[in-house]
């Protein structure tokens, strides 16, 4: 095994020493040897952490595509969780492994290697009708496209994983999810008929229903202009804060990640850093160095030596 050290990368003694209160210092990350996962160790939560009982974790996660002589890493050797009720924007260049990653912890893909587990849950030993069923009844999504049945009305949208999941979605509950994303008088709206953010917080309301024990939220204001996306992020971290769900985004946007309590970085397929408490120009500077890294070595894979 060859595990991820935040402290190989040359900019996490340098350009941000670990005095610095948004840099966690590589030994409280418990990666290396099977800790608790990014950002905590077996001896409890670094400053900034809360400690609280890990809702998804991902243990030694690998996940590969194609055949054996052709082979693509998308994720190589991930240990990593998230805690109840935390929110955490997850960042990389383009084919860093981030949606994988996404897709993996979702029990959407299965990884090469490693486990999965939702509250306690393997779901990596799940049979694909499981799979699907705890997608349903447990973790809530959110997507660029809103991917909203445009036959459906907003209310129905809503409340479509209560009906997929066998259940008979109480009028009142529909409309109180309608109504925590200002959407009441909407209800009978169809989707071509709403404007992109008021979409959005169909998918949103759509997402918490069920009252999920995660949301994964794949570019959620991807679709959206500068002012609608920051609405949406606001609408979306105070709910789920109220709810205590715990949030997975993967995003591109500085702007975005630094609504979120935690921010991961990948590249390579590997955890490259971290940032607690991000503020944009913190995130944006962590996003340029790993473009111009990506850049300078085209094609080259995640370093195993110390680079400086």
């Amino acid at each position: 095994m060859d595990p991820q050290r935040v402290g190989r990368e040359p900019w996490s003694m340098t350009t941000f020493p670990h005095n610095d209160p948004q840099q966690v210092h590589p030994q409280a990350r418990g990666l290396p040897g099977g800790g608790r996962g990014c950002g905590l160790s077996d001896h409890g939560a670094p400053p900034g952490r809360s400690g609280n009982e890990d809702v998804v974790r991902l243990a030694g996660v690998t996940k590969r595509y194609g055949g054996r002589s052709t082979a693509t890493t998308a994720l190589n050797d991930i240990t990593l969780s998230f805690e109840r009720g935390s929110f955490t924007a997850v960042m990389g260049p383009s084919g860093s492994g981030k949606s994988t990653l996404l897709h993996c912890a979702a029990g959407l893909d299965r990884p090469t290697a490693g486990t999965v587990t939702l509250d306690g849950t393997d779901l990596t030993s799940r049979p694909e009708r499981a799979l699907a069923r705890i997608r349903r009844e447990r973790i809530g999504f959110v997507f660029q496209s809103f991917n909203l049945l445009p036959e459906l009305s907003a209310a129905d949208n809503v409340a479509l994983p209560l009906r997929l999941s066998g259940k008979h979605p109480r009028r009142a509950a529909v409309m109180a999810a309608l109504d925590q994303v200002g959407l009441a008088d909407k209800r009978r709206s169809r989707p071509g008929q709403l404007s992109g953010g008021q979409q959005q917080r169909v998918a949103i309301a759509r997402a918490l229903i069920g009252s999920p024990s995660v949301v994964f939220a794949d570019e959620p204001t991807g679709a959206l202009d500068l002012v609608t996306g920051a609405e949406v992020l606001g609408l979306l971290g105070s709910l789920v804060r109220a709810a205590g769900t715990t949030v997975v985004m993967v995003t591109h946007d500085p702007v975005a990640a630094s609504r979120a309590d935690w921010v991961v970085f990948l590249a390579d397929g590997r955890i490259v850093g971290e940032i607690l408490r991000p503020e944009v120009d913190a995130v944006a500077a962590r996003m340029a160095h790993l473009a111009g890294r990506g850049q300078a070595a085209p094609g080259a894979t995640a370093r195993t030596e110390p680079s400086w």
